[in-house]
């Protein structure tokens, strides 16, 4: 990554306590980057995120990917996640990000009196693993919902809120995002280490790292980081760097016409072939066969335009 770019982050806890409902069944807010908000946390609520602006790596679960305006996610309840825009230095964003946050039991005490509401319930249970929402035309109805709900109070903003729920539930064009769910995680005890984990692996993962020098970083034996950092994310530490290395790899071949040899070494790894294989292993396909398939997408997404 070039010395000019930067990323903001804190190692707050990672369980927010959403206090601000004010009586309200929603809670909306949008907010820019850096921003204290910007960290690897979970909450009770269900999340539905909007990116308005900047492109970086999302980071659901165990999951690790790339996002970019206009990507839409939705995450059910204590799932933790994060979303670290890459930025210039110094260079700050008025508004990166328009969230919906809900509870389990909003929906729990509507089901009671609205049986309508139980064709949410395949979407919800979905949602514990994460979801990203790949439809353009979609995304682009939902922001506009979303506007509305940030618009409107009282039963109107229901009234929308109930509208896009409808909206996401009949799509068919997502994807599932974590192997694991909040449950399967470990639990918030020593987050603020695992940020620090999580941020220094994300600042130096384009060279060689070993386990080794990012558990001196945190002050830890290797053979004790591994474990925790296993617990913490889902993931052991060689699987976790050779995800991010290879979501920026994706990011490489989509954006770019770079040769994929240029490609394997900006993201981190050494060897040609290494980089092959775990290609395969994680997306299930070459690298070459990948660019192609996002070339695909990309031109039939403009033809829908």
């Amino acid at each position: 990554m070039p010395d000019a770019m930067k990323t903001a982050r804190t190692t707050d806890p990672s369980y927010e306590l959403m206090d601000d409902h004010n009586g309200n069944s929603l809670i909306y807010r949008e907010h820019g980057f850096p921003c204290p908000l910007v960290r690897w946390h979970n909450h009770k609520e269900y999340e539905l995120h909007l990116i308005v602006a900047s492109a970086g790596k999302v980071f659901i679960g165990d999951y690790v990917g790339n996002f970019a305006p206009d990507s839409l996610f939705l995450t059910g309840p204590h799932l933790p996640h994060n979303w670290i825009s890459q930025v210039e230095d110094g260079e700050v964003i008025a508004k990166r990000d328009m969230l919906v946050n809900f509870t389990d039991e909003l929906l729990q005490a509507g089901n009671q009196v609205f049986s309508e509401l139980r064709l949410l319930a395949p979407m919800l249970e979905r949602s514990r693993y994460g979801i990203e929402f790949r439809d353009p035309a979609l995304i682009r109805r939902a922001g506009t919902l979303m506007q509305q709900i940030a618009d409107s109070r009282g039963i109107s903003r229901l009234g929308y809120f109930f509208i896009l729920m409808e909206l996401l539930a009949g799509c068919d064009d997502y994807q599932l995002l974590s192997g694991t769910t909040a449950t399967q995680l470990g639990d918030d005890q020593h987050v603020d280490r695992t940020n620090l984990a999580v941020n220094y692996i994300f600042d130096n993962y384009m060279r060689e790292l070993p386990l080794e020098e990012v558990a001196s970083h945190l002050g830890m034996k290797p053979t004790y980081f591994s474990r925790f950092f296993k617990r913490a994310t889902g993931r052991c530490y060689v699987e976790f760097v050779n995800s991010l290395r290879i979501s920026k790899s994706c990011e490489l071949l989509t954006d770019s016409d770079k040769p994929v040899t240029d490609v394997c070494f900006e993201s981190g790894f050494n060897n040609l072939s290494n980089f092959n294989r775990r290609f395969q292993q994680l997306k299930g396909m070459t690298p070459s066969r990948y660019r192609r398939l996002a070339m695909q997408r990309l031109t039939e997404q403009n033809l829908a335009v």
